[in-house]
């Protein structure tokens, strides 16, 4: 169905205002491509991309990797590039149909996982290597483009070589694997086996499974779930370890939420693999300092969310933290629904089928639902603000619902951070941001909720709007940098509009999840309350791998309390209980080798990695499934 087009601030009454070109920031990227745009210019590259099925089709192949000649010829390249004494960027050939395309960027020297196995990092493989040459950034078609004043390169370069590295390790896996099975037939394969992946993937693969080659034929399921788990690991180690994006450190965020009158920001995305990367990257949150727990459609639970605010506010009165409970603070839920603006009618939220009213009228309704329950349990009033974001999963760009002073949120109006990039692109960077906030204010809603909406904060009084409204237009300010990350990155939109993830994670936890596309996740308890969270990953990895017919890997994972006497032993006690419940709801992919799952714990109160407490891909005589 066709999307409701965003409103311009035009059409929203805002005054007309066309200042003069104001000098911006040098950003490294040279500005050849129109000097003039209006605001409802189509964005460069938008509409060379592919749409509807073709798009789709391609955006699934793209989860396998390259040809075995292709990868023949990048060991090629890689060699050639060994023994030369300069190393150049080299031209990257549009990848074929059913290849993903290559990283366009170089880690950066401090890139967490380029090191050496020495300092504790995350070793680099040859496969990774290849995967992060060329050069930084791709121009847009039309010409290069300097970056919006308000945007932080640096930033982006470092959460590019991030992306790049993890989910290079991830791509490689494939053929690395189709070049083991073409040396299968060699009386030394298992020297053969392991030596190439200790050399492109960074590991070795598990013994046991490749000295079973000459009863039972070389198990490519096995070792292709082996690989997923042992790259998940090491990533996740790396993450716990080094903190690559520097998300733990968030008290200057803390500082700044409380100063616009929060205690505690509380955000449910969508399960979407596409919407992992909402906090690091499209807000630019530091994780740390966010509560974040994913729920299919965004549908979350009001119980549970309940839960959280009674614990917030305890800890406010007993312990004083985040601030003490006399503050006039307010805790804030929102609610990040997603959308599509490539193919609309069939890459939206799959839960609420693609339709974007759907999504946005339930979210809201999820979200005052909320607020009365805790006003219902214990007072009219209580310390709970509102917010619904909607987000385009094919170029990152945010809409913010902006609520008025009473808490009203207008479905059918929101403001469009990709507008507001146009809009405020020729500015300095102070005045974009006195015009961000000015249209932040203007899309109140007026009609519905009053006037006093409409009026500056400190003519109505409403010091806790004022707050709402300075939070929303920090927030854009932050998706400005997402919005040119992806236009430097990735063309302007991403290849993989629809699902591309490369596992599903289930349980409680996996913070380190950070990355667009890269894990679905369910968050559940036990396996009949998240069944139908689970049902939707499993239909989701059916059309990714089972189709391809390689395994579906999972991983199930329950955070605990090491404080807590037997903590530890409950959360194994669960994974082994969601595992074996795994198994019963989906005998047959299990039965044929096609869904495996990896059981971790990990204890948040010592900061500590992973631990891995069992695998369905163990020997037969240690395995459980």
């Amino acid at each position: 169905m066709p999307r409701r087009p965003a409103k311009s601030p035009r059409s929203r009454h805002l005054p007309a205002r066309a200042p003069a070109p104001a000098a911006r920031p040098s950003s490294g990227i040279a500005a050849d491509g129109p000097a003039e745009r209006s605001e409802s210019s189509v964005e460069p590259g938008v509409a060379a991309r592919p749409r509807g099925t073709a798009q789709r089709a391609q955006a699934a192949d793209a989860m396998r990797g390259g040809s075995a000649a292709r990868a023949k010829a990048e060991r090629a390249r890689a060699r050639r590039a060994a023994a030369s004494s300069v190393s150049m960027p080299q031209a990257r050939p549009k990848p074929a149909l059913g290849e993903r395309a290559a990283p366009q960027a170089a880690a950066s020297p401090a890139s967490p996982l380029a090191g050496p196995g020495k300092t504790g990092r995350w070793p680099q493989s040859r496969a990774q290597a290849r995967s992060q040459t060329g050069p930084q950034a791709r121009p847009q078609q039309g010409g290069r483009r300097e970056l919006h004043p308000l945007t932080d390169a640096a930033a982006n370069e470092r959460l590019h070589g991030y992306e790049a590295a993890v989910k290079g390790a991830f791509d490689a896996i494939v053929p690395v694997l189709k070049r083991i099975a073409s040396e299968r037939c060699e009386r030394d394969f298992i020297d053969r086996a392991q030596g190439i992946a200790r050399d492109e993937l960074g590991f070795e693969l598990p013994q046991h499974i490749l000295e079973s080659t000459w009863v039972t034929g070389l198990d490519m399921r096995r070792l292709f779930a082996a690989s997923v788990f042992e790259t998940y690991h090491r990533f996740s180690d790396d993450f716990y370890t080094n903190d690559p994006l520097g998300g733990r450190d968030g008290a200057s965020f803390q500082a700044f939420l409380q100063q616009c009158g929060f205690h505690l920001m509380d955000i449910t995305p969508c399960a979407d693999g596409r919407l992992a990367h909402a906090i690091s990257y499209v807000l630019r949150l530091p994780y740390g300092s966010v509560r974040r727990k994913s729920y299919a459609g965004s549908l979350f639970d009001i119980e549970n969310t309940v839960e959280k605010w009674v614990e917030t506010e305890f800890l406010r009165f007993r312990e004083g933290l985040p601030n003490t409970a006399d503050e006039p603070t307010r805790y804030l839920k929102v609610v990040l629904y997603h959308f599509s603006s490539v193919d609309p009618a069939h890459q939206g939220c799959a839960k609420h089928g693609s339709d974007d009213e759907a999504a946005a009228r339930e979210g809201w309704e999820r979200l005052k639902a909320f607020r009365q329950a805790v006003e219902n349990g214990f007072c009219c009033g209580a310390s709970v603000d509102l917010l619904l974001i909607g987000m385009d999963t094919d170029t990152d760009a945010i809409r913010v619902h902006v609520p008025d002073a009473d808490g009203y949120c207008d479905l059918n109006e929101w403001l469009d951070a990709g507008k507001v990039y146009e809009i405020t692109q020729r500015l300095g960077a102070d005045e974009a941001r006195r015009r961000i906030l000015e249209l932040v204010r203007a899309h109140a809603p007026g009609k519905a909720a009053g006037p006093r909406a409409r009026q500056p904060a400190q003519e109505t009084g409403g010091a806790a709007w004022a707050g709402m409204t300075e939070l929303i237009a920090w927030l854009i300010e932050q998706n400005i940098s997402q919005i040119d990350y992806v236009r430097q990155y990735h063309d302007g939109g991403y290849a993989d509009i629809g699902h591309a993830e490369r596992f599903i994670g289930a349980g409680i936890g996996f913070e380190e999840i950070q990355l667009r596309n890269l894990t679905y996740f369910a968050y559940l308890d036990t396996v009949e309350e998240g069944a139908a969270d689970l049902d939707v990953g499993i239909k989701i990895f059916t059309g990714l791998n089972v189709s391809q017919q390689l395994p579906v890997p999972l991983v199930v994972r329950f955070d605990y309390h090491g404080q807590v006497p037997g903590a530890r032993e409950r959360a194994v006690s669960r994974c082994e209980r969601v595992a074996a419940a795994l198994k019963a709801r989906y005998p047959k992919l299990c039965d044929d080798g096609l869904l495996h799952c990896l059981r971790a714990v990990r204890d948040v109160d010592a900061q500590a990695p992973i631990e891995i407490v069992g695998s369905s891909l163990a020997p037969a005589a240690d395995a459980a499934h």
